[in-house]
């Protein structure tokens, strides 16, 4: 097994780790390389060779969204292996990380079945702790493997301006860095976009930002986030080329159970999950959005039944044993705000369900509780405020912000609430 660590004692942490459980990991510094191979894809490619249904599954944030580089690798895929059945699970949500993928991946990815999943949260965790992202991804590679210990999995690392300061040096950033060290613990391979993008810039055969680029040039992004087509098809021709070393270096199918006899990270978010809210949780004005409703055909996909209430005191509250809640919920320009109470400590600064953003309506995380004693039983009280929260954060993304903020669009003291999250379990 290859170690690309610079630093030795981090190099004889991670082999110690490999046998018994993490206390503190200690993030460790990591050259960027495009592919590490590791343990492989042996599964997928001999499901593929066998001309078998194989289901390909893409979990991340924005840029695997869009219409780029996840739609260019499963084309890619169904013509070179036309005699197998590529099956596409598309679980990527813009603005999202690891701390709100592990919560989903079992509604969003694992019901599927998936052969293979790609995790793609190396921008999205930028500002994210090492801690945190352990907790996050160590929590998304166990429970795919527990549902399915010989499921392929790859982590993928794409590239933004405002993190490329170390990669432009020859190393992986924090976030890369963080995902690696959790990769070469569970032998799981990874690809690194950053690579090829950052050769053609300094190659000068690209520009990273830009409205424009100079012929002969490739103009990567209009934002230095999100890649235009040219951008997608150098991160598509990383996986492609991925593949081909994967198939050359003829792995076999790996079982990963006996992997999850250690842990990275002891407080790792294997156990977080969605909880569905029912009827005796709420208290007041509270009703389900139609099938017809536009938010509810927008979002249901992801939050199943939406609650929504707009009547100052209306309540949903609940008891849970375990560490951590929040609700998966929606943000909008006529959102509220609640007041929220953990175990009797009534928190009385209101929670915006509205930000600088809410021009439209998007998926959220309302952060209800952490750090709590997992072996306790906790009640929550989440609970609508009589006032609707200032505006004024969004007006700089209006024309005439006086005359807009005064429309209906933005009047409301409304909420709308999916799912519950938790580390730990509902008690009745």
């Amino acid at each position: 097994m290859r170690f690309y660590g610079i630093l030795v004692p981090v190099w004889l942490f991670l082999c110690s780790s490999l046998l018994t459980a993490a206390e503190t990991p200690v993030l460790g510094e990591f050259f960027l390389d495009e592919f590490r191979l590791r343990d492989g894809i042996g599964r997928t490619l001999w499901k593929l060779d066998a001309e078998e249904e194989v289901t390909v599954a893409y979990l991340g944030g924005s840029i695997t969204a869009a219409n780029g580089w996840r739609p260019k690798t499963i084309t890619w895929l169904k013509k070179t292996w036309p005699k197998a059945t590529v099956k596409e699970v598309n679980a990527a949500i813009g603005g999202t990380g690891s701390d709100l993928g592990v919560f989903r991946l079992e509604h969003d990815v694992l019901r599927h079945k998936p052969d293979l999943l790609f995790v793609e949260f190396a921008v999205n965790d930028g500002g994210a702790s090492p801690e945190n992202i352990w907790r996050g991804m160590e929590g998304i590679v166990r429970q795919t493997w527990r549902a399915d210990p010989k499921t392929d999995i790859v982590f993928v690392y794409t590239i933004s301006e405002a993190l490329a300061g170390p990669p432009r040096e020859g190393r992986c950033n924090r976030s890369m860095a963080a995902m690696e060290q959790l990769a070469e613990f569970y032998g799981i391979p990874s690809v690194n976009f950053a690579v090829p993008v950052l050769n053609m810039e300094k190659a000068g055969k690209l520009l990273f930002k830009g409205e424009s680029a100079p012929e002969g040039v490739v103009l990567f992004s209009h934002d230095s986030v999100h890649p235009l087509d040219a951008g997608h098809e150098i991160y598509a021709a990383s996986v492609k080329e991925f593949f081909r070393r994967a198939k050359a270096a003829d792995f076999p199918s790996v079982d990963h159970v006996a992997k999850l006899d250690h842990h990275f990270v002891d407080d790792n978010w294997e156990s977080a999950k969605l909880v569905p809210i029912t009827e005796p949780m709420l208290h007041g004005d509270w009703k389900h959005l139609d099938a017809a409703d536009h938010l509810q055909k927008s979002f249901g996909g992801r939050l199943g039944s939406i609650w929504y209430s707009e009547t100052p005191g209306s309540r949903l509250t609940f008891r849970f044993k375990g560490s951590q809640a929040k609700i998966y919920d929606l943000l909008g320009p006529d959102g509220g705000q609640v007041v929220v109470t953990v175990d009797d400590q009534r928190n009385e600064k209101p929670i915006p369900r509205f930000d600088s953003y809410c021009t439209y309506h998007r998926l959220a995380t309302l952060w209800l509780a952490d750090g709590l004693d997992p072996t306790e039983i906790h009640t929550i009280s989440v609970e609508v405020h009589p006032d609707q929260p200032s505006r004024q954060p969004v007006a700089f993304r209006l024309s005439d912000p006086e005359k807009e903020l005064a429309e209906p669009k933005f009047q409301g003291t409304k909420v709308w609430f999916g799912k519950i999250m938790l580390l730990g379990d509902i008690v009745e």
